[in-house]
């Protein structure tokens, strides 16, 4: 038979049962649309995480990997005696330099490479922070200003002042606003800090910056790596971090690896980092990925399940058709072709409910003022996972109308008009 017959028997069956029909739409429909909702936020929160871990983590930070080595000490040398046991009890380990040897020039050399952004120096230290008669236990980080705002956009974290009145100011200081905050200072305030070794200096504040993470904000300060050079009693070769921004920073892990093998020194990428962070990711994205289809094989149940009532239903006019001259194909392609409609209609109108509810999520003010950068809640708009929601809906729909299609082609038209 002529494929427009069979399309137009199939138009008939939808159009005389519309409850039924529009049910089974429906099914599809929300399915797809839970799917895109969920898939959309959940890889907008993902987006969201990773974007503020880079914020405080370089794309591959290099450092000297602490090692102490017991396996030689002092008695050796006196009681090297082999025919002698000795045991030393709880030996102290020799003093080790925390900086990287020859910082300079590997600086240069990671400047010259094509593949690095920025690199940026850094000479880190404990501090007790204090202001009148508060006290405060947190960490300061001497940095090349420029290069550091390069790496993590700190001119967009300032809250208030300017990352450049580092330069122009003595022993000036970047302070996180809630460390700020617990001290109770602002810009132009004298704050003095004190190593766990004695050595205390002052600085005066010339901005504060907000980066979205309380265990930063809370601890954090940046002076110039003079400073801390200085506060250390360091020479100014001393240089415990460099800090790389890669221009790809999907190549932090095997970038990582040859600089660690070519500088002799303990290399980490941003991944290995935050490897909590990205597991989270993971999960919650599987989680998203079973869930949505789990609502789309529901769904196609839903379809399967009112597919075989309307076989049950049409059971004399299949037997009519057949006696007509009607094949065994056109008779799953009737069927068949009423569960793809249902399916394209649903899809259709799944995705379009889909990004509604997305673009709607991702209009609404985020209600916690703890993060900088969230004004509203994080959606991704994917043209991916639209097109994966129609494929799937489609394919669901085609295979919960195929086995009721074939039912409907086998069945015998005799023993039907004999009742």
């Amino acid at each position: 038979m002529a494929l427009p017959v069979n399309f137009d028997i199939s138009k008939t069956h939808l159009l005389s049962r519309k409850k039924q029909t529009i049910v089974a739409i429906l099914g599809v429909t929300f399915g797809i649309a839970m799917f895109i909702l969920m898939i959309s936020f959940m890889q907008g929160v993902n987006k969201f995480l990773e974007d503020t871990m880079l914020q405080a983590t370089p794309d591959i930070h290099i450092y000297n990997d602490l090692k102490t080595d017991y396996s030689v000490s002092v008695a050796g040398e006196y009681f090297n005696n082999p025919k002698q046991l000795v045991v030393v009890h709880h030996p102290k380990p020799k003093q080790i330099k925390l900086n990287i040897r020859n910082a300079d020039a590997i600086m240069a050399d990671l400047e010259q490479n094509s593949s690095v952004a920025a690199v940026s120096p850094m000479l880190s230290t404990q501090v007790f922070y204090n202001y009148g008669p508060v006290q405060i236990n947190g960490f300061i980080q001497g940095v090349n200003i420029i290069e550091e705002s390069r790496l993590f956009n700190l001119s967009e974290k300032m809250v208030v002042g300017k990352t450049e009145n580092l330069l122009t100011t003595d022993n000036g200081i970047l302070m996180g606003s809630g460390l700020a905050q617990k001290l109770n200072v602002k810009t132009g305030d004298l704050v003095a800090l004190a190593t766990p070794t004695g050595s205390t200096m002052r600085f005066r504040i010339v901005g504060i910056f907000k980066i979205g993470i309380g265990t930063i904000d809370n601890v954090k300060s940046y002076v110039n790596i003079s400073s801390v050079q200085q506060l250390l009693g360091k020479d100014r070769s001393y240089i415990t971090d460099i800090n790389v921004k890669l221009k790809d920073n999907k190549l932090a892990v095997e970038k990582a690896k040859e600089f660690s093998r070519k500088y002799e020194s303990k290399a980490e990428d941003w991944e290995f980092a935050n490897s909590s962070v990205m597991a989270g990711n993971l999960v919650r994205n599987t989680l998203t990925f079973v869930v949505s289809i789990t609502m789309l094989v529901v769904a196609g149940f839903g379809i399967y399940n009112i597919m075989n009532m309307t076989i049950a239903n049409k059971m004399k006019d299949i037997a009519i058709l057949k006696a007509q001259g009607f094949a065994r194909k056109d008779i799953v392609q009737i069927f068949l072709s009423q569960s793809l409609v249902i399916g394209f209609l649903g899809a259709l109108s799944g995705i379009l409910l889909g990004f509604t509810l997305s673009y709607i999520l991702s209009c609404i003010p985020f209600p916690s003022n703890d993060f900088i950068g969230l004004k509203y809640f994080p959606v991704i708009f994917n043209p991916k996972h639209y097109a994966f929601g129609m494929v799937f809906g489609i394919l669901t729909t085609f295979v919960a109308g195929l086995m009721p299609s074939i039912k409907a082609s086998r069945v015998d038209p005799v023993a039907i008009l004999r009742g």
